[in-house]
């Protein structure tokens, strides 16, 4: 892969992370806004939107990072953002385990759907940023 292509695969890889990062500050913020102004008391809720925005905004800071240092990559480069990507998809499938563990755990131990809402959002963040993750390796494995 040129390193002009790879740039502009690392692009489309961070905006990818921009948007979900926005659209799960949204989706957080929104829900968590909903359910103060109806004064709904849902454990579940209120942890997975408290997640899900919370993750936003991390994943937001680290994408805007990311934005700011692409650049044209050499070989070795490009070798070590490849083993950057793949220690992501382990990270990916960390997360997606902590969460289901965290959700099985609060409901089985518990039965708290406090935990229950936080790992399944939680669980889901890892599963779409494995998915764009995977997208992205296989990009630049080309």
């Amino acid at each position: 892969m040129w390193a002009d292509s790879l740039q502009l695969a690392e692009q489309h890889h961070v905006i990818r992370l921009l948007v979900w990062s926005q659209a799960s500050l949204l989706v957080g913020g929104v829900l968590l806004l909903l359910l103060v102004r109806r004064r709904v008391a849902s454990p579940l809720l209120r942890h997975f939107a408290i997640q899900t925005a919370a993750w936003g905004g991390v994943t937001l800071v680290i994408a805007w990072l990311a934005w700011r240092g692409i650049r044209p990559l050499d070989h070795a480069g490009a070798v070590r953002l490849d083993r950057l990507v793949w220690l992501n998809i382990g990270l990916d499938v960390g997360y997606v385990a902590v969460g289901a563990t965290l959700a099985l755990t609060g409901w089985l131990g518990a039965r708290r759907l406090g935990p229950v809402g936080a790992g399944i959002a939680i669980a889901l963040q890892g599963i779409v940023l494995g998915a764009l993750d995977l997208v992205f390796a296989q990009q630049i494995s080309r």
